[in-house]
């Protein structure tokens, strides 16, 4: 299928609400995993060039976030505390002859384990299905595809496609597209994958620097347990990386946003 700018714009709705609200899941019976890769034309706008970090900015604070203790000496990691327990610790990490996949994907693992429960209901229901869904509904939340045509209603947000044609209306924000021309699109790989209560979601930017999302979120703990874990992760091509670590007790205590925010201020955007 190819992937136009209505699907871009559904891709961007999708991040969106997911990365603020937990993304609400459907139950068992109605998994969801959703993957796609959106292509960019010659002219489109090119994103901003990451910095090389020596050391970190760590300000007492920043949005939701405050600093717990000062920084480590030679500035490699900081600590903060937000909402209901959560907590965000930002990383310089040197790539040490290692890809950044390959960093990254360490950062997943460790996380991930700290919620094993949800990790393995997601990995379960991706071997029992093994493919896309095009219909989902839960409180809240309503999907719906057929053909080249899309329809996304979720808390705040509403996104519908038809053919070249797209409207996105996010918190009273109204975006139009018409024959791929009025929105700005950017290449990237969106990875949502969804079981019950449990949703996985990957993002990855283009090029050869390193813009990457990870959040692994689960309604379905016990009082005081994480509820989702993650990390924001940007660098220049042979690194070093900025990666902000999440952990929260909550799904829509805008963590996420603030731990972007901070790594933002250190590597740009």
């Amino acid at each position: 299928m190819s992937v136009t700018a209505p699907y871009r714009l559904l891709i961007a709705g999708l991040m969106a609400a997911s990365l603020s609200a937990g993304l609400a899941a459907c139950d068992g019976e109605n998994a969801v995993r959703i993957t796609t890769t959106t292509t960019a034309s010659p002219d489109d706008t090119p994103l901003g060039v990451l910095k090389v970090v020596d050391g970190l900015q760590c300000p007492d604070a920043l949005n939701v976030l405050t600093r717990k203790g000062s920084a480590s000496p030679g500035g490699g990691s900081c600590t903060y505390g937000g909402p209901r327990g959560s907590e965000v610790v930002l990383y310089l990490v040197k790539l040490d002859g290692r890809s950044a996949d390959e960093v990254l994907l360490d950062y997943e693992r460790r996380l991930s384990d700290e919620m094993p429960q949800a990790a393995v209901r997601v990995d379960a229901r991706e071997r029992q299905t093994g493919e896309d869904k095009t219909s989902v509904e839960a409180p809240g939340v309503n999907i719906r595809t057929r053909g080249e045509d899309a329809t996304v209603s979720l808390p705040g947000i509403h996104i519908e496609t038809q053919g070249d044609n797209a409207s996105v209306r996010i918190a009273g924000i109204n975006i139009q597209s018409k024959d791929g021309q009025g929105a700005r699109t950017e290449t990237s790989n969106v990875s949502v994958k969804s079981n019950g209560e449990t949703t996985q979601v990957r993002t990855q930017a283009p090029g050869d620097a390193t813009r990457m999302t990870f959040l692994l979120a689960d309604d379905n703990v016990e009082a005081g347990a994480w509820r989702q874990v993650g990390f924001v992760a940007r660098g220049p091509v042979g690194g070093p990386l900025v990666i902000a670590t999440v952990r929260s007790k909550a799904t829509n205590d805008r963590v996420f946003e603030s731990a972007k925010d901070l790594v933002a201020l250190n590597v740009g955007n």
